[in-house]
């Protein structure tokens, strides 16, 4: 298809652009004469086969008028050379013979031609197929582009889904996987490893002291605190399975697929580490502190008719014996 676009294709039905292609002005002015005084034709004449392709790029016509016996270059030869190329490829091309010759005709449609005349043609005839053409290629035009124009409004609404929803899936603060995404996310995976039998982990994690926190420095940089745990760890995360989550409050979860209890172990520990690392200031359990989490460990292999909560109350257990223990630090059940 041409690049014309819907904006410039003639909304009259009748309308048409005639490009006559042949060696002989007398013919191109005969032709001319013929379609001077019907109404929303216009026509342009190229005399020179070796420049019809670029002049038909140029002007845009709606039907071409290819005379088949010119010197230097053979005419059916000239209308595969339209249907090659990507602009004049899909434009209607009646062909201008000498004579009625069923070989001849032949061969024209073959090359890609959709009509054969014998030159001169009646003008009434001439006038009637070029309008014919026309409105079937214009026709052809606007479909393509309503078309295209569907597909850009299809990808848009696709987008603007996708964004929708990433915004439902996303915690607002932290922009973390929020619980509900989290919840069907980690039931999706324990059927998965149900199905496939293997180990499925996950990391429940707790930001330690975190009221204190609040309560000595404010919600704001509470808040910025929390931002800068979830960043730590969305970094944790190697694989596009892994889904990091804000479970509620100062609290997190990572879950981690077909991950094995030293895998998950390792992951846990880089991540401890990495938040205490950001030396985020803290005056509990005493003066000079620096914020850290605790993280409670599991990773089952789901067996038939068991929930993925076993796999939460098991990795809040690991919370659990962190805390109880003396905080930053991992527990496992």
């Amino acid at each position: 298809m041409n690049d014309l676009q819907i904006d410039d294709i003639k909304t009259d039905e009748n309308a048409a652009m005639v490009l006559l292609v042949d060696d002989q002005a007398m013919i191109g002015e005969a032709v001319r004469r013929g379609l001077s005084n019907e109404e929303n034709i216009d026509f342009h004449f190229c005399s020179d086969p070796h420049q019809a392709i670029a002049q038909a790029v140029r002007i845009k016509p709606t039907v071409i008028l290819q005379d088949l016996v010119m010197p230097g270059l053979d005419g059916l030869s000239l209308v595969r050379e339209y249907r090659n190329h990507p602009a004049t490829k899909d434009i209607p091309i009646i062909v201008l013979s000498t004579k009625e010759d069923p070989l001849i005709k032949s061969a024209a449609f073959s090359a890609g031609a959709n009509d054969y005349l014998v030159k001169l043609p009646d003008t009434i005839e001439l006038v009637a197929r070029i309008r014919y053409h026309s409105r079937s290629y214009m026709t052809l035009l606007q479909r393509d582009a309503a078309y295209r124009a569907l597909r850009v409004s299809q990808q848009q609404l696709l987008d603007t889904n996708l964004v929708l929803q990433r915004l439902m899936n996303s915690d607002g603060l932290t922009g973390l996987s929020n619980r509900r995404h989290f919840d069907e996310y980690l039931e999706l995976e324990w059927r998965r490893s149900l199905r496939d039998q293997s180990q499925l982990s996950l990391l429940m994690i707790d930001v330690d002291y975190f009221k204190s926190y609040n309560d000595s420095f404010g919600h704001v940089e509470g808040d910025e605190a929390l931002r800068k745990v979830a960043t730590a760890i969305r970094d944790a995360t190697a694989r596009p399975s892994d889904l990091p989550a804000r479970y509620g409050g100062e609290e997190f979860a990572l879950v981690l697929p077909n991950t094995s209890p030293g895998g998950a172990r390792l992951v846990a520990e880089k991540l401890r580490q990495t938040v205490a690392s950001l030396k985020i200031a803290h005056n509990t359990p005493a003066e000079g502190s620096s914020l850290t989490i605790s993280i409670g460990l599991a990773t089952m292999v789901p067996q038939s008719g068991t929930d993925c909560r076993l796999l939460i109350s098991a990795a809040d257990r690991g919370l659990y014996l962190a805390k109880n223990n003396g905080r930053n630090q991992v527990g496992i059940e």
